[in-house]
């Protein structure tokens, strides 16, 4: 599965911004991101190691967040079946980081990043203060 990541950008503290992740291959017939693949984000700040913001399952939609983004950040999926979208509102400087997507065949609510299998490029979110 190629996993396309999308969206990031500059941004004031408290604002909102929504990154995608799109699959542009490599899933096949008959299956989608929405039926069959656990979806995570994770971010990598300067200096720091990959960390995990959180997960979608799949089917049932059921969700789970770090401590630190809950209530600020909202994982969902389009009706399309193969977009997953990371909202993250009131935004703070220690949220700048490159978001990155993950996924893994299967429901696996997991917060580790050795689980998935397949990772998108990252994407680039900065939040200023």
């Amino acid at each position: 599965v190629q996993l396309q990541a999308s969206g990031g950008g500059l941004v004031q503290a408290g604002e909102s911004l929504r990154v995608s992740c799109t699959a542009s291959g490599g899933i096949s017939s008959g299956s989608t991101l929405r039926k069959d693949y656990t979806m995570a984000w994770f971010r990598q700040a300067p200096g720091k190691e990959r960390e995990f913001v959180g997960y979608i399952i799949p089917r049932s939609d059921s969700t789970a967040y770090t401590d630190a983004v809950k209530g600020r950040f909202t994982i969902s999926r389009d009706n399309a079946d193969n977009t997953v979208y990371l909202q993250m509102n009131s935004l703070k400087p220690e949220d700048t980081a490159v978001y990155y997507c993950a996924a893994r065949y299967g429901a696996h609510p997991r917060r580790a990043s050795n689980i998935y299998v397949h990772w998108g490029q990252g994407t680039l979110v900065t939040v200023s203060s």
